[in-house]
């Protein structure tokens, strides 16, 4: 498999991007910023229309296959109403159709080839969120190009179908350029997700909704803002603004029906407690799937934890709502049991900035219409074998901090160290151990989905989500690729190392709060063949 780095010469850039090469990609095809427009009055909490993957723009749906080159720099686009700014896109011309930080969707067994193209002014490289890929194809940091040069992907997309992302990965700068607008959706389709399309009536961007949930900071000018010092670099970067979609205060307009919401948590440090609330009651919704897709049967919850990274797919009954019902996604308080110190407090460095923990309303979700609609949610989903156990090896992680840096197992990451190395086709029990004092950890593996196992020694607000005496909540009842690990918590993952790689395979472990991840809580192991 054919691997390059280049450094783009004018003709190769212009051939990469159409004929004018890359410029500033300004968003002139309709995704500003729009005041909701409906039948009803304007809520003043929830002004702008929450924006929704369409045809093209920011977020567009692009039913991508064989070659097509994705490009990271510099784009014009209004998060703030009335205040246009240069912030960071990954920009994409297909099918005579152009996009911003486009949705990939593609079904499963697809073949692409994908031409990254750096038009940033540093290093950087792209990661397939929770795809099955190797070594070449994950975004390694190592793999990292600079400035002007591109690096070649070609795979085949193995996943079940599923709600999966895409961002970047350099060392030291995935961090900063996330925050400044890199990432977008990569949905996987199959014939369980297919089916359940048409037992829903669903149709992505209108009865089937992804949101990017973020939280950003704004200059004065409505640029984004990332500045994180020392505190934050160690507690972690929180934004004093919500965004969904690149949407502020956004209000979501819909009919008396069920909808599918896929929640992505795109955030750099923010932890979510997520639920819709109808007044001061939480309303009972089901999760369908996770980050590795369906789960086997819908699970009832009227709350979830969503942490950096992870996903997790839902649907919310609004078949007996009236016209005029105003339910909104908020995040519900909660004890993040950050480590604090005098030296170290999180609130010293942005005192506007809420804390991870405090409550937060997110979107609106308003009942506009009445729709017939007889449908309902089936009891079977999809199909996922139990884990098997038996003969697999244990390894154990401890998480925790030395002089204000955070750490795997005592040690810090460096791009040319392996940590360990695993069997390929060995079964392995991953063992975590995060000691108080401490904060949570989403812990993300590259390159392999895995089935959580149990969770011992949660906080009270996580054990009383467990939906069975092993400890875990519903969206950990599917496949995982990130988990979130409380302080004072073991929790304990199988993963299966069988690939259909030649050759040793090198992939990460990590933390994803991202500036824990910057400044080295991550590590390389190996899967030998």
């Amino acid at each position: 498999m054919n691997r390059t780095r280049r450094r783009l010469v004018a003709a190769a850039g212009a051939a990469a991007v159409g004929s004018a090469g890359w410029a500033l990609w300004r968003d002139r095809t309709g995704s500003d910023l729009q005041a909701v427009k409906s039948a009803l009055a304007p809520d003043p909490m929830f002004p702008n229309a929450l924006r929704v993957p369409g045809n093209e723009a920011l977020h567009g749906i692009a039913d991508v296959g064989g070659s097509f080159t994705l490009v990271s720099g510099p784009v014009e686009h209004e998060i703030l109403r009335g205040k246009p700014v240069t912030m960071l896109g990954y920009a994409l011309e297909y099918n005579g159709k152009r996009f911003i930080n486009p949705l990939l969707r593609v079904e499963t067994g697809t073949n692409l080839r994908v031409r990254y193209w750096n038009a940033l002014d540093e290093t950087s490289i792209v990661h397939w969120h929770g795809l099955r890929v190797d070594t070449n194809n994950d975004g390694h940091p190592h793999y990292a190009v600079a400035a002007g040069e591109t690096y070649d992907y070609q795979f085949t997309v193995s996943n079940r179908g599923g709600t999966y992302w895409y961002h970047p990965h350099p060392h030291h700068l995935a961090g900063k350029q996330a925050y400044l607008g890199l990432a977008g959706f990569f949905i996987v389709e199959d014939d369980d997700q297919t089916a359940l399309d048409r037992a829903l009536d669903l149709k992505l961007g209108v009865t089937d909704i992804p949101l990017l949930i973020q939280d950003k900071r704004f200059d004065a000018n409505g640029a984004l803002s990332y500045a994180p010092g020392a505190q934050e670099h160690f507690h972690g970067y929180c934004g004093d603004t919500l965004l969904v979609n690149l949407t502020p205060s956004p209000c979501f307009d819909c009919a008396t029906r069920l909808y599918r919401f896929r929640l992505v948590n795109g955030s750099n440090a923010r932890i979510y407690r997520l639920a819709f609330m109808h007044g001061e009651q939480p309303l009972e919704f089901h999760v369908i799937g996770s980050d590795g897709g369906l789960l086997v049967r819908p699970a009832a919850a009227h709350e979830l934890f969503l942490s950096p990274s992870e996903r997790a797919d839902v649907v919310v009954d609004l078949r007996s709502a009236s016209v005029g019902d105003r339910i909104v996604l908020s995040s519900l308080p909660f004890d993040a049991m950050q480590f604090s110190t005098d030296a170290q407090s999180p609130h010293t460095e942005a005192q506007s900035v809420p804390p991870n923990g405090a409550p937060l309303e997110i979107m609106l979700v308003r009942v506009t219409s009445q729709a017939p609609y007889d449908r309902s949610l089936p009891d079977t989903l999809s199909r996922i074998d139990d884990p098997i156990i038996e003969n697999a090896s244990r390894r154990l992680f401890t998480l925790d901090h030395l002089k204000g840096m955070w750490r795997i197992n005592r040690g810090s990451y460096r791009m040319t160290d392996t940590a360990f190395s695993v069997r390929r086709g060995a079964r392995e029990i991953w063992e975590f151990h995060n000691p108080n004092p401490a904060m949570p950890h989403p812990v993300h593996v590259h390159g392999f989905q895995y089935r959580v196992l149990e969770r011992n020694g949660s906080p009270p607000h996580v054990r009383r989500l467990a939906m069975e005496e092993r400890g875990i909540a519903a969206p950990e009842l599917g496949w995982k690729d990130s988990v979130l690990l409380w302080p004072g918590e073991t929790l304990k993952m199988l993963i299966d190392f069988t690939h259909p790689f030649a050759g040793d395979q090198i992939y990460m472990l990590q933390c994803h709060n991202l500036e824990h991840e910057t400044h080295g809580m991550m590590v390389n192991f190996r899967v030998a063949a």
